[in-house]
């Protein structure tokens, strides 16, 4: 079976080089440009190594990209990371269709930031659909999921390094495995279940000290390694990581310091409280403990929305 693999990253390239050292016949990769001047992306360093074809087209609507793609007579195309909008002609071209990845139990959690919103919203149980790519986004029919339990500390990048990214390396093998069976599965997404939530960004990111401490908890973690939950001291925007929630009866007001000292400094939510571990400025990321002697943060200081 002749199989074209499109993404990016980390991803992308372990994808492709599982696939190839298990005997699959990986025929290309298509991934984006990328800047000028930074380093290869990692799936085009994995082609590369193993000297199958890399396409990076500036367009994937271009008449002569699709045609490039139609002379590779694929089979299956997999899409393992992907950020761009693919043309239905190119979902349609390989004679058993295209398969994507998706990090979340679809149809919930649609969009570009699954793993960030259901860190945000506080579920208990997440995991990853393979789903045969349509029109839509993330609507396809379920071909696999797999399920992983939230734990209470996890974040966006534990959470997708140490569960979600190996699972579904594993998965994407076990739908090829099915789809060259005949057996693979088309199950209809419940439309009725369906979410979708937008890119997480500091649209999303900005911290209100007067939610309760649970909610701010989950916000700072669902943003943690990116963009960065924040709130501002003395003016200046500061980005909060490594959380820990405090259960606590408090007086205080919320983004009130309430400790402040050389082991940590904790922070007042509507109900309860946060340890911060981590801070990031634009001078760069430090620890909670170093900010605060550098600043002079201390108790009885506030952190603001703006």
């Amino acid at each position: 079976m002749r199989i074209a693999i499109m993404g990016q990253a980390a991803f992308g390239a372990k994808v492709l080089e599982t696939l190839a050292d298990r005997g699959e016949e990986v025929i290309a990769s298509w991934l984006p440009q990328g800047n000028a001047g930074a380093k290869p992306d990692p799936l085009k360093v994995a082609a590369d190594s193993r000297r199958i074809p890399v396409y990076q087209p500036k367009n994937y609507k271009a008449p002569e990209t699709l045609q490039e793609f139609k002379t590779l007579n694929p089979d299956l195309l997999i899409m393992a990371f992907v950020t761009d909008i693919i043309p239905p002609p190119f979902i349609e071209t390989p004679s058993r269709g295209a398969i994507c990845y998706h990090p979340s139990l679809l149809p919930r959690h649609r969009g570009g930031s699954a793993i960030n919103w259901a860190l945000i919203m506080g579920d208990k149980e997440t995991g990853l659909s393979i789903f045969w790519t349509d029109a839509g986004i993330d609507t396809g029919p379920i071909l696999l999921q797999k399920r992983v339990p939230i734990d209470t500390e996890d974040t966006t990048g534990s959470l997708y390094f140490n569960r979600l990214f190996p699972l579904g390396v594993e998965a994407i093998a076990e739908s090829v495995a099915l789809i060259k069976a005949g057996r693979a599965p088309r199950l209809g997404q419940d439309e009725s279940l369906a979410t979708y939530e937008p890119l997480c960004n500091d649209q999303v990111a900005r911290i209100d000290w007067e939610r309760p401490a649970e909610e701010v908890h989950n916000l700072i973690r669902g943003c943690d390694p990116q963009p960065g939950a924040y709130t501002f001291y003395q003016g200046e925007k500061v980005r909060l990581f490594d959380a820990r929630r405090v259960d606590a009866v408090l007086s205080a007001r919320p983004g009130e310091v309430i400790r402040a000292d050389a082991a940590e400094f904790i922070v007042a939510a509507g109900s309860g409280a946060i340890r911060i571990g981590k801070v990031r400025t634009e001078a760069g990321k430090q620890e909670a403990v170093a900010f605060a002697a550098q600043t002079g943060l201390k108790v009885g200081s506030s952190f603001t929305r703006d």
